[in-house]
């Protein structure tokens, strides 16, 4: 169990696609370090839900995501089904942390993963559940959040995007004032 550096942006391993993980690969020790690194990160950014082996190095397919007080580990994640319906959201990344990407995302999915024993999992996912699930699943394939920008204007510092909802909560509360 330890905890590791995060790849950055640039790093040409967030390009590779991750190879699938045999029911003999030993996974126990990559899903501590996964679960450790999310928790150092959670400690020293303020935010963190998920995380993909390859962030820390590791071209396996490996989600370790934390989401409403449970835990999920993830082995060779697939989609089985996509809703129609899509969500608008600004996302982030442990691999670029200080940028916002104003994307697009299926509101609802189902994934069919194994878990940690090797069984055959299914989750339903929607809203939050669901766009994290894709983001880390993106990550398997070697797609950022970066390539599903909508436009050139779909980009912002998270300082810069905390400073707006500042302003912006305190421009609602003097109307309601007002």
């Amino acid at each position: 169990m330890a905890v590791h550096a995060i790849l950055q942006l640039g790093n040409p391993k967030l390009r590779a696609v991750s190879e699938p993980v045999s029911a003999a690969d030993a996974t126990q020790s990559i899903f501590d370090d996964l679960r450790d690194t999310l928790h150092e990160f959670r400690r020293t950014h303020g935010f963190g839900r998920g995380i993909s082996a390859v962030q820390i190095g590791e071209l396996k397919r490996l989600i370790y995501i934390e989401f409403e007080g449970r835990a999920y580990r993830l082995r060779n994640p697939e989609f089985e089904w996509r809703s129609e319906e899509k969500i608008r959201l600004w996302d982030d990344c442990f691999s670029f942390p200080h940028l916002l990407v104003w994307l697009e995302r299926w509101e609802r999915v189902r994934v069919r993963y194994e878990d940690e024993e090797g069984v055959v999992q299914t989750l339903d996912a929607h809203g939050a559940l669901s766009e994290l699930l894709q983001h880390e699943m993106d990550h398997l394939d070697g797609v950022l959040a970066v390539d599903r920008a909508l436009g050139p204007n779909a980009f912002s510092t998270r300082e810069e995007y905390e400073r707006q909802r500042r302003e912006e909560a305190l421009s609602n509360q003097q109307s309601a004032v007002s």
